[in-house]
């Protein structure tokens, strides 16, 4: 495998960074993952737009101009043969001083590197489960919108959610309100509205999640950001969890507790279907 660092196209036995980088010692760096689809990065503007916001909240330089980031992806996927992958992009801030302090650390870390990519045709008939996680979030958690590489929360979630014999975990904030999973954004179908918790709870800014919300609108669905408990959740008609791999993937089961499957989630997974294969979808 051919991993893309800091400018040079390396094998990943050869693809490695300081133990003194500050994107290993406190996480102190952003990633994006996206679905690589026919050798094209899906909806690769709306990941670099996120990746350049959190960028600018956190201080970051991206050292390559987004012209450049689009041709290197290119040229890594073509080197590699995976027109169909998970391209993962980590921009760190690199070697600085000992300490939180961030002077000194002038010269960014950025990777690229690809993965095999969930089967699609296997999504449609998944059906997840979903366990409550016991680990909370902060609530109000501005940096908690952008993509950081500290994710520890998310890490203990999924842990938990594996141990229990789940597909994901529902995390709560810690005023009890339900936020996302460890792994994407959630949405829940209530009285033939799709709904999903607003970000300012404390939860990422999806870039499937925004995507889904714009396909609702040709399909004719209301959507709703709204602040529920989990006791909430009786009321739904169904759930999903949206991701960048995989798209729209329907929830099943809560804590044990089996949730009917509405057929907004099957239009929906068709509708993020069709768009990927416009050319990636942007």
């Amino acid at each position: 495998m051919t991993v893309f660092l800091n400018g040079e196209f390396v094998p990943e036995e050869k693809a490695v960074v300081s133990v003194f980088d500050r994107g290993f010692l406190y996480g102190d760096g952003l990633f994006e993952a996206m679905r690589v689809e026919r050798g094209v990065p899906v909806l690769w503007a709306r990941h670099l737009a996120r990746l350049q916001h959190g960028a600018a909240v956190l201080q970051l330089r991206l050292p390559f101009a987004p012209e450049a980031l689009r041709e290197f992806a290119r040229q890594l996927i073509d080197t590699n043969q995976m027109p169909q992958a998970v391209l993962r992009l980590v921009l760190a801030r690199g070697v600085g001083r000992r300490g939180y302090s961030p002077r000194g650390a002038d010269t960014p870390t950025l990777v690229m590197s690809l993965h095999p990519a969930p089967d699609l045709d296997a999504a449609p008939a998944a059906r997840w489960k979903l366990v409550t996680a016991s680990q909370r979030v902060a609530a109000d958690d501005a940096l908690a919108t952008i993509k950081t590489c500290n994710k520890l929360p998310h890490i203990l979630a999924r842990a938990e959610a594996e141990a229990r014999g789940a597909d994901d975990a529902l995390l709560l904030n810690t005023r009890g309100e339900i936020t996302e999973t460890a792994g994407g954004n959630f949405f829940w179908i209530e009285g033939g509205s799709v709904c999903t918790p607003p970000v300012s709870l404390g939860l990422l800014a999806g870039v499937t999640r925004a995507t889904v919300l714009e396909l609702c609108g040709p399909l004719g669905c209301k959507t709703e950001e709204k602040v529920v408990r989990p006791e909430a959740l009786t009321r739904a008609q169904g759930a999903f969890v949206s991701l960048s791999t995989m798209g729209v993937v329907a929830v099943g089961a809560l804590d044990g507790v089996a949730w009917p499957h509405s057929p907004l989630v099957a239009a929906l997974q068709r509708a993020w279907r069709d768009l990927i294969e416009q050319d990636g979808g942007g």
